[in-house]
């Protein structure tokens, strides 16, 4: 079966930066899993992976446009320091900030005694990204799966009335890529 629109795809990847470092890389015991044409993943990863089918092996190059996007300046901030109370707080930490239109992952970049000047790029935003992957399944996705827009293929909390069965993690942009990011999201 061919990866084409509303299958469930089962991947194993590495991904590395265009220095050659590892970024991530999934756990051989649970391999991603996502809607294909859900735009669950980067686009030059989804596009990568069209037409291809289970035991699938290749590698693919990823520019920034089709990946995390290019640097934006103007998501460079500065918030009074008293906006985030007495929370320690060190340059290079990621926090969450809840603003109207949702939640949205932040990196601090500098610290005065009045300031906190803050980073709303994607940590990965700008740089070009190397996967290597291979198909492990391909299958039709079921009609809850579609109704509900994401896989199903491991147990979880959400919020989508699936009874703990949906896989809302399959999005690269919830992916932490070092184990240091996770002690810093807030």
């Amino acid at each position: 079966m061919k990866i084409s629109e509303n299958k469930v795809v089962s991947f194993s990847y590495t991904v590395k930066n265009a220095a050659g470092e590892v970024l991530d890389q999934s756990d051989a015991s649970a391999p991603f899993s996502y809607l294909h044409g859900c735009h669950q993943i980067i686009s030059g990863l989804e596009v990568a992976l069209e037409g291809k089918e289970k035991d699938a092996k290749f590698s693919v190059h990823v520019d920034p446009e089709d990946a995390y996007g290019v640097r934006d300046e103007s998501l460079i901030f500065t918030i009074d320091r008293s906006y985030l109370g007495d929370e320690p707080i060190e340059k290079g930490m990621q926090l969450q900030l809840q603003a109207e239109d949702g939640y949205h992952i932040v990196t601090i970049l500098d610290i005065t005694d009045t300031e906190v000047k803050l980073d709303g790029n994607h940590p990965l935003a700008g740089e070009s990204l190397d996967f290597d992957v291979q198909v492990l399944d391909v299958r039709e996705a079921t009609a809850e799966e579609i109704e509900h827009g994401h896989s199903h293929s491991h147990e979880h909390d959400c919020d989508c009335n699936c009874e703990g069965e949906c896989d809302s993690d399959d999005d690269f942009d919830d992916i932490e890529f070092t184990p240091e990011d996770d002690e810093k999201l807030d």
